[in-house]
C-alpha cells in the first residue's frame, strides 16, 4: 500500500510540473524580421488592407491578435482571426489619403493560454484614387496686347489638383480647346501668339483652356480673353486677303472695307496719291493671251489677211522656223526664243518680196530685257534685209540698241537724187524695250511718214524722240541680191549671221502695200480683263481719277482722304471672257503722301489678289454616220470625207484636225480643201501626208461647212479595203477639246467572176467553148459535165474529142501568134470590174440564141478598144490557157496608161464571148 501511495504521489507531482511548464509558453508571429514588421496598402474606397507578409502566428494556439502600440495616436484598424493562425487587417472606416496617407502601429498574437507574443510593427499606406479634377487658380483670365507684335508670353494660367499623389495630384498638360486661333500653350500654362494680331480682323480673342492631371483627368474649362489694342500705323486697313471672281459675273468690287491710316505722318497732308495695279502678265504675251493664238487674235480684231507671217508654227510650207527654240513648249502660241548668239532664220524669197514698197507695216510681239554689262552700241536685230554676198549693206531693218527701238530704211539709188539726204533711221527711246515684259510693237510706214504703236497706242512724238537720222541713198551695184533674216542680220562679206537678238518674238508679220488700222492694233493688245473705275459722280472737287489705256492701272489723287477712301472702295474687277484663264491676278496698292513742306512720305504697299475661278467646261460634240462605202469610180472622182459631219455644244471653234491612218501616199492619194471658202472666211488650212489642219476662230456653222467640203481622192482604190480618218476640234487655243470622231471609208471591191475553162458541147447547130478544169459543179449544169453527141455512138464521141482537141490546139497557137505580134505594144489600163480577153486572131461562130439574148439585153457584140487590156503575163507558162487566163490580182491593182491598139482582123463583129457569168 505504501508503495502504491508513493508511486501515485510521484505521478501527480509530474503532472503538476508538466502543467506549470505549458502555462508559461506564448505563440510567436511568423515574420522573418520583427524590425521590418509588416507593410500594408489600402485604397481610399476600400477597407481590406493588403499586408505583406500575411499575418500569422505559430507555436501555441492563437485565440486573437491585438494592436498593442499606436505610434501616432490613431489606428483605425481591426485584426480579424482566421483559420490556422492567420489573420486579416481591415480599416474600421473608409480612409482618406488627402487627410492622412500613412499609419504605423504594433500588433501581437495572444495565445489561448493568455500568453502574448512579441509584437511587430505594421506600416500602412493609403493608396490614392483620382477622385479630384484639376482646378484653375482664377475663374477667368484677361490680358491686353498690342497688334502687330509677337509675344513670348501673353498670360500664364495655373491649375492645381487635390489628389494626394503626384500621379493624380500634379497637373501635366494644358490645352486650348478653341480652334483656328493664332495661339499656343505650353506645359507650364504659358500662352503666346503665333502671328501678329490685327485689330481690324479681331478686336479680342476668347480662348477656352483646360488642364489635365497626370492621370489625364480633365478640368473644367477656364475662359482666357486676349484684347487687341489698336496701334496706329501708316498704311491701308481692311483689305481682303483674296477676292474670288466667277466668270460672267460682271464687275466685282475689290476693296469694299478699305481705310487709310495716316497717324504716323509727321506733317500736314497736302496731297494723297494711290495707284491700284492689276498684274495681267501672268500668262504668255500680256493678259490672258493663251485664250486665242496670234492668228485667231488677228482674225477677231479684223486685221488685214494680206499680212505675211514670218514666224509661223513649224510645218509644211513653214520649214524655216523649225530650228528656232519654242518658248516653254508653247508652240501653239508661236512664241520663239532667241539666244543672242546663234538663233536666227532666213526668210525664203517665196514668202516675202525683199524689196518693200513705200507703204507697209511691220508688227510683232516682243519680250526683251536689259542685259547687264552689254556694250550699248550692240545691235540686236528683229528683222533685217542685207546684201547676200560681197557687201554688208543693210537695206532695211528693225532692231534694238541701247534700249531703243530703231527702224532703218535705206533708199535705193533708183528712188531719187543721190545727192539729197533723206530720213533713213528712226530711233525711239521707250522704257518698254528693256522691261523684260511682253509688248506689242507696230510700225506703220507711209514714207516719209512713220508711226510707232506700242501696246496698241500711238507713240506721241516728243522733242528728239524719236531721233531721226538722214543718210544718202544706197549706191548702185550689180549682181547683188538680198537676204532677209529674223533674229539677226546677214553679214554678206563674212558669210555669217551677226547682231543676234536676245529675247522672245511672236507674231512677227509684214503687211505690204497698206498699213494696219490703229483700231486693229489697239484691239490686238486690248485685255478682256480690267479694273473698273468708280462712277464719276463720286469724284469731289480737288480729286482726280486717272487710268491707263489697258485699264490695268487706276490712280486716285487729291487732298481729300475721305473721298480717296470712297473711290478706292468702288474700284472693281471685271473679265468679259466667257471662258477666262483661271488663276491668280495680283493686285498692288501704292500710296504716297505729300506734306505741305513738299516732303514725300511713302506708305507701305498693300497687296492682295483676284482668284479667277475655273469656268464650267463646255462640251464640243462631233457626230456623223461614221462609216461610208464607195465604189472605185467614186474614189477616183473624189469622195467628201465628212459629208454629214455635225458639230454641237459650242458656238465657236478655232481649230479642227483631220488625221488619216495610215498616212497619205502622195503617189495616188490626196486631200483637197475648199480654198475659196477658207479665204472668204479668213481661215487657214495646212495639208500634209498626215491630214488637214484648219485654224482660225470662227462660228461652228462655218467650220462645219468647211469640213464637209474636204475631198479625198484615190487613183488606185483597189490597193485598200478602207481608209480611217480621225477628226478633233478645239476652242480657246486647245483648252477645250471635242471627242475624237472616227470616219471610215470602205472600198467596194467588185465580186470576183467565175473563171472559164475549156468545155465543149457539140450538136448540130453550135459549138460552145467553156473552160472545164476549174468550173464548179454549182455553175455548170449536170447535162454539160460530159460530152454530148447527137448520135450517142462511140464513133461520134471519138470524132468529137478529136475535133475539140484540134480546136483547142488552134486556139493556143493563135494566142502565141498574137503574143508575138503585140509584144512591143504598150498594155492598156486593166479594168477592175471586167475580165479582158485577147481575141485579135480568133474567128468563132457561137450559138445564135446567145447572141440574140445578148442583143435583147442591150449588150453590143463589139468591144471598144478602151475596154480591152493586155492580159499577157511575163511568163509563157502563164498563158497556157490563152485568152481564158485568169488575171493576177496585181493586174487589177496596177494601172497602165490606156493606149489605142490596131486590130489585124476584119470580122470583129462576129466575135462574141459569153462572159455574162464571169
Amino acid at each position: 500500500m505504501v508503495l502504491q501511495a508513493t508511486i501515485g504521489a510521484l505521478l501527480l507531482a509530474a503532472i503538476v510540473s508538466s502543467t506549470e511548464t505549458f502555462e508559461y509558453t506564448a505563440p510567436r508571429l511568423d515574420v522573418d524580421n520583427l524590425e521590418n514588421g509588416y507593410h500594408g496598402l489600402v485604397k481610399e474606397n476600400e477597407t481590406l488592407v493588403e499586408v505583406t507578409p500575411a499575418i500569422r502566428a505559430i507555436g501555441e494556439q492563437v485565440c486573437s491578435f491585438r494592436i498593442v502600440n499606436k505610434h501616432h495616436g490613431e489606428a483605425p484598424f481591426e485584426i480579424i482571426s482566421k483559420e490556422d493562425g492567420y489573420a486579416e487587417l481591415r480599416a474600421r472606416r473608409v480612409l482618406n489619403c488627402e487627410k492622412r496617407r500613412n499609419y504605423k502601429f504594433d500588433i501581437a498574437a495572444v495565445g489561448c493560454n493568455g500568453k502574448q507574443s512579441v509584437s511587430a510593427t505594421v506600416h500602412i499606406t493609403v493608396s490614392d484614387v483620382n477622385e479630384y479634377a484639376p482646378t484653375f487658380s482664377e475663374p477667368s483670365y484677361v490680358r491686353q496686347v498690342d497688334e502687330g507684335r509677337i509675344y513670348s508670353e501673353i498670360v500664364r494660367v495655373e491649375a492645381t489638383d487635390r489628389d494626394c499623389t503626384p500621379k493624380f495630384g500634379d497637373v501635366c498638360k494644358y490645352e486650348i480647346l478653341t480652334s483656328d486661333q493664332p495661339f499656343v500653350i505650353d506645359m507650364d500654362g504659358v500662352i503666346r501668339n503665333t502671328e501678329a494680331l490685327d485689330y481690324e480682323r479681331s478686336h479680342n480673342h476668347i480662348l477656352s483652356v483646360v488642364a489635365y492631371d497626370c492621370g489625364m483627368r480633365q478640368s473644367l474649362p477656364v475662359m482666357v480673353t486676349i484684347k487687341v489694342n489698336r496701334v496706329c500705323r501708316l498704311g491701308w486697313r481692311g483689305l481682303p486677303e483674296r477676292v474670288d471672281y466667277a466668270p460672267t459675273t460682271g464687275k466685282q468690287e475689290l476693296f469694299p472695307s478699305a481705310s487709310l491710316e495716316l497717324c504716323d505722318v509727321p506733317c500736314n497732308v497736302r496731297e494723297l496719291r494711290t495707284r491700284v495695279d492689276l498684274a495681267t502678265r501672268h500668262i504668255g504675251k500680256g493678259c490672258d493671251r493663251d485664250t486665242y493664238s496670234v492668228q485667231s487674235q488677228r482674225k477677231l480684231c479684223g486685221a488685214s489677211p494680206s499680212a505675211i507671217d514670218l514666224l509661223p508654227s513649224p510645218g509644211v510650207g513653214a520649214e524655216w522656223t523649225k530650228p528656232l527654240i519654242s518658248d516653254e513648249g508653247h508652240e501653239s502660241d508661236q512664241m520663239f526664243e532667241f539666244d543672242g548668239s546663234s538663233t536666227a532664220v532666213s526668210i525664203p524669197n517665196s514668202v516675202l518680196d525683199h524689196n518693200l514698197p513705200s507703204t507697209f507695216t511691220i508688227a510683232t510681239w516682243m519680250r526683251h530685257g536689259q542685259h547687264n554689262g552689254q556694250d550699248k552700241r550692240v545691235k540686236e536685230h528683229i528683222l533685217c534685209s542685207a546684201d547676200d554676198h560681197k557687201m554688208n549693206r543693210h537695206h532695211y531693218a528693225l532692231f534694238v540698241r541701247n534700249c531703243r527701238l530703231i527702224l532703218l530704211l535705206r533708199r535705193d539709188f533708183s528712188e531719187g537724187d543721190l545727192n539729197i539726204f533723206r530720213p533713213a533711221e528712226w530711233r525711239w527711246k521707250i522704257p518698254q524695250v528693256c522691261d523684260d515684259q511682253w509688248h506689242h510693237y507696230a510700225v506703220n510706214v507711209r514714207f516719209p511718214d512713220i508711226e510707232l504703236f506700242v501696246d496698241g497706242q500711238v507713240f506721241r512724238t516728243e522733242k528728239k524722240n524719236p531721233e531721226v537720222i538722214d543718210d544718202w541713198p544706197l549706191h548702185p551695184t550689180k549682181g547683188i541680191n538680198t537676204t532677209l533674216t529674223v533674229g539677226a542680220c546677214w553679214q554678206g562679206s563674212d558669210n555669217k549671221m551677226k547682231h543676234h537678238l536676245k529675247g522672245y518674238l511672236a507674231g512677227l508679220s509684214v503687211l505690204v502695200g497698206e498699213t494696219e488700222k490703229p483700231e486693229v492694233l489697239s484691239c490686238l493688245h486690248q485685255c478682256k480683263e480690267s479694273l473698273q473705275v468708280p462712277a464719276m459722280e463720286l469724284l469731289q472737287p480737288g480729286m482726280e481719277l486717272l487710268t491707263n489705256s489697258d485699264l490695268t492701272e487706276v490712280t486716285v489723287e487729291g487732298d481729300n482722304r475721305t473721298n480717296l477712301e470712297t473711290l478706292v472702295r468702288k474700284i472693281g474687277y471685271a473679265n468679259s471672257r466667257e471662258f477666262p484663264t483661271p488663276g491668280r491676278r495680283n493686285l498692288r496698292l501704292t500710296t504716297t503722301v505729300t506734306c505741305d513742306s513738299g516732303k514725300t512720305v511713302k506708305v507701305p504697299d498693300a497687296q492682295t489678289y483676284v482668284m479667277v475661278l475655273r469656268p464650267q467646261t463646255p462640251s464640243i460634240n462631233l457626230n456623223g454616220t461614221g462609216n461610208m462605202a464607195r465604189k472605185y469610180e467614186d474614189f477616183r472622182m473624189g469622195v467628201r470625207v465628212l459629208a454629214d459631219i455635225h458639230i454641237s455644244g459650242e458656238q465657236k471653234l478655232d481649230k479642227c484636225s483631220l488625221t488619216i491612218y495610215p498616212n497619205l501616199n502622195p503617189d495616188h492619194e490626196n486631200l483637197s480643201v475648199p480654198e475659196e471658202m477658207l479665204k472668204r472666211l479668213g481661215m487657214a488650212a495646212r495639208v500634209s501626208k498626215d491630214g488637214v489642219t484648219i485654224t482660225g476662230s470662227d462660228m461652228v456653222f462655218n467650220y462645219q461647212q468647211v469640213l464637209r467640203q474636204i475631198v479625198y481622192t484615190n487613183r488606185k482604190p483597189a490597193y485598200y479595203l478602207n481608209r480611217v480618218f480621225k477628226l478633233t476640234c478645239s476652242e480657246l487655243n486647245g483648252r477645250f477639246t471635242s471627242n475624237e470622231y472616227v470616219q471610215t471609208l470602205t472600198v467596194i471591191h467588185p465580186q470576183p467572176k467565175e473563171p472559164i475553162v475549156a468545155h465543149a458541147t457539140i450538136n448540130k447547130h453550135n459549138v460552145e467553148l467553156r473552160p472545164a478544169s476549174v468550173v464548179s459543179r454549182d455553175y455548170i449544169p449536170s447535162e454539160h459535165l460530159n460530152l454530148v453527141a447527137s448520135g450517142g455512138s462511140h464513133a461520134v464521141t471519138i470524132i468529137v474529142v478529136v475535133c475539140v482537141g484540134f480546136l483547142l490546139f488552134m486556139i493556143v497557137l493563135g494566142v502565141i501568134r498574137i503574143r508575138a505580134a503585140h509584144h512591143r505594144n504598150a498594155s492598156e489600163e486593166a479594168q477592175d470590174s471586167e475580165m479582158t480577153w485577147d481575141d485579135s486572131a480568133l474567128t468563132i461562130t457561137v450559138n445564135p440564141m446567145e447572141n440574140a439574148e445578148r442583143k435583147l439585153e442591150g449588150h453590143s457584140a463589139d468591144y471598144s478598144e478602151s475596154e480591152q487590156s493586155d492580159s499577157d503575163s511575163s511568163s509563157d507558162d502563164d498563158n497556157i490557157d490563152g485568152p481564158c487566163r485568169i488575171p493576177d490580182s496585181s493586174d487589177d491593182e496596177e494601172e497602165q496608161p490606156a493606149r489605142s491598139r490596131k486590130h489585124d482582123y476584119q470580122n470583129i463583129s462576129q466575135l462574141e464571148w459569153d462572159h455574162s457569168t464571169m
